[in-house]
């Protein structure tokens, strides 16, 4: 696997706590954003899959490590890597950057989850198929 995709991000004021760093909780959403990205670039729309085929991909667990802060304006690298695949997850390994610097990295469990029953299910085979070709 180890799909390498690269997303820049700018952080904005909105993203920063008093002291003009990123709030903990909007690396997430870095991270999320990221991953919505990569799955556009692979030819897949999130809404589309959830209408047409009934499927979501959700988060089932995430592992932060928060090494060095970011700024307001600073510009970001989120890097994702797929890292395994699984018959009804996938695991991702992101981190931030800041030019050559880590600044946060994250492994992250994704379930699929079927949206009519909202519990877990097989990956739909053509995303299996396409996302096992993904290297």
């Amino acid at each position: 696997m180890n799909q390498h995709f690269v997303f820049p991000v700018r952080v904005y004021y909105e993203d920063t706590d008093a002291g003009g760093v990123v709030y903990h909780a909007n690396y997430l959403k870095f991270f999320e954003r990221a991953r919505t990205e990569l799955l556009r670039h692979w030819g897949y729309e999130q809404d589309v899959l959830r209408e047409k085929h009934g499927v979501i991909f959700a988060v089932r667990s995430m592992q932060i490590d928060y090494i060095r802060p970011a700024r307001f304006n600073d510009v970001l690298y989120v890097k994702t890597n797929l890292m395994q695949l699984k018959k009804a997850s996938l695991f991702f390994a992101q981190s931030i950057h800041r030019n050559d610097m880590t600044l946060c990295e994250c492994q992250c469990r994704i379930a699929c989850v079927d949206i009519d029953k909202m519990k877990p299910m097989a990956i739909p085979e053509f995303l299996l198929t396409r996302f096992t070709h993904i290297q």
